[in-house]
């Protein structure tokens, strides 16, 4: 049987990395069935598309996983699948949350022909078993013998081929214009190609935080591949970098790798002792990175970024949302030491808290300019289906869209706010973004990281651009352009000093390394 993996788009911004989902069930399916993998922020299909797709390849059937954000364009693209006759099992946070809604149960349309509720790895093959025989279930889930839940154990995890998968669509050069490629082989990029490559190393969060969907999805016991297993995947990365002449840089997924800071520290000395360091991003609970001794291991293993939910610089707000080890007089600090090691952080900030009042943008965008440039983040609380903080709400009917995902509007509140209104919030959101990401800010940025090497000048640089269009539309190439032009400053600045490098360098340019 052939089978298709299907991961939808999310309508606003190209995705930067593959979903990891795809290529761990990929690497479960039994022997005898081919698996196809379409990621729809990479490869983007209308539902017509889809079923020529399906069609041409003799698909029997089709699984698709969503977060909430995107299940409105997961269930367009399977109820499409399923009028064509294949049958479609759904699965992720979403679907386990609300599995009546996928299931028709809930008084609206049936998407799907089964649900997966939680972790899909055990189950995997018994779901390809029953529909090769066209016996799917409606639900499947991995329960003991007293019909519990069961986490998938990671001791047992598989080593995912990347050396034998096609990662041509992931492929982020080919994103870029063919005159910015041919500028950056002058100034000495040699890659033709470059992926961003997710890898989990854990699973589980005992945190709790109000907002969050981790914890209800994996729970909050904390499980472990071991290190052998997570270098092993990475030395076979390094190699197919090589083979690919190319470069692979690796996103760890964890929701927060430092959780067992030892265990992290054993990991990272790992990968130091045996060459597997790499360019890496992760994401880590900024209390855990008061460790100098783990900061200084982060930075020693090839981590270039890293992603700290900071939420908010209001204590009372972070205990509003059971986030209590978020610490504001510390951010500074913590900040400061990651861009000493040379890792820079982006931060993640919620507006519409109970606690935000007017101008809770400006208060927030002040303390930013005192810390390094990193890439500052913002969105609205979100009230997820399942989560303590949708429950509150609800209880006590603040929700104004209760299904709002199922008519997705980015950057749009789905709740009053007690502090200010829903459209002051949503502005303090689009100021936030306007200020962080204006030309001038970006020329202010590069500034301050003017004495760092070129290579990680030119990174930032080119993520600062890139990240803009988490808010503002810039899919098309007229938006780029425009983009290009009111950076040109800074552009320019970077392009002249990586030529001057490469061709006239001082004495005290020499110690820069190659960007290749």
């Amino acid at each position: 049987m052939n089978i298709l993996l299907y991961n939808p788009d999310n309508e606003v911004t190209n995705n930067f990395m593959p979903h990891l989902w795809m290529f761990l069930l990929k690497s479960l399916t039994p022997a005898g069935h081919e698996v196809f993998l379409v990621d729809g922020n990479a490869q983007r299909l209308s539902e017509a598309e889809l079923v020529q797709f399906i069609r041409a390849n003799n698909i029997g059937l089709v699984g698709i996983g969503a977060m909430t954000r995107m299940v409105r364009k997961a269930y367009q693209m399977a109820d499409a699948v399923r009028a064509a006759g294949i049958p479609v099992v759904m699965g992720g946070s979403h679907v386990t949350e609300v599995p009546k809604e996928a299931l028709g149960r809930d008084g609206g349309p049936r998407h799907a022909d089964s649900v997966v509720l939680g972790e899909a790895d055990v189950i995997w093959p018994t779901i390809v078993a029953d529909a090769a025989r066209g016996a799917l279930k409606d639900i499947y889930a991995n329960l003991d013998a007293a019909g519990e839940p069961v986490k998938s154990s990671m001791d047992d995890y598989p080593m995912i081929p990347w050396d034998r998968m096609d990662l041509d669509q992931f492929n982020l050069i080919r994103h870029f214009p063919a005159w910015v490629r041919q500028i950056l082989a002058r100034i000495g990029m040699t890659w033709q190609t470059f992926h961003m490559v997710p890898i989990e190393t854990g699973r589980g969060c005992p945190y709790g935080c109000e907002f969050c969907t981790v914890t209800g999805f994996f729970g909050d016991s904390i499980r472990f591949r071991s290190n052998q297993s997570v270098v092993d995947e990475l030395l076979m990365l390094k190699a197919l970098e090589k083979r690919q002449k190319g470069k692979i840089a690796v996103f760890f997924i964890d929701d927060n790798l430092a959780i067992n800071p030892k265990r992290t520290k054993s990991l990272l000395q790992e990968m130091i002792a045996r060459g597997a360091q790499v360019p890496w991003v992760g994401q880590i609970s900024i209390n855990l990175l008061r460790d100098e001794e783990l900061v200084s291991l982060i930075a020693r293993s090839g981590c270039k970024w890293i992603f700290v939910g900071l939420e908010s610089i209001d204590a009372e707000n972070l205990k509003s949302v059971r986030k209590t080890f978020n610490k504001p007089e510390e951010y500074g600090a913590i900040l400061e030491s990651l861009a000493r090691h040379g890792v820079y952080a982006i931060t993640g900030f919620i507006f519409g808290m109970d606690g935000d009042r007017s101008g809770v943008a400006q208060r927030t965008l002040e303390m930013i300019r005192s810390w390094p440039p990193g890439l500052p983040v913002f969105g609205l609380l979100t009230p997820y289906p399942a989560t303590p903080l949708y429950e509150r709400l609800q209880a006590a009917g603040r929700l104004t869209r209760p299904k709002h995902w199922l008519e997705f509007k980015p950057f749009i509140m789905n709740f009053s706010p007690l502090g200010l209104s829903s459209e002051q919030a949503e502005a303090e959101v689009r100021e936030a973004w306007e200020s962080s990401y204006h030309p001038a800010a970006n020329t202010s940025a590069m500034r301050r990281l003017e004495s760092g090497t070129l290579p990680d000048r030119i990174l930032h640089l080119l993520a600062r651009l890139a990240f803009r269009g988490i808010y503002f539309p810039q899919m098309r190439r007229r938006d780029w352009v425009k983009v290009v032009f009111q950076n040109r400053n800074s552009i320019l600045k970077v392009i002249s000093q990586a030529l001057r490098t490469k061709f006239w360098p001082h004495p005290e340019e020499l110690s820069v390394p190659p960007i290749s």
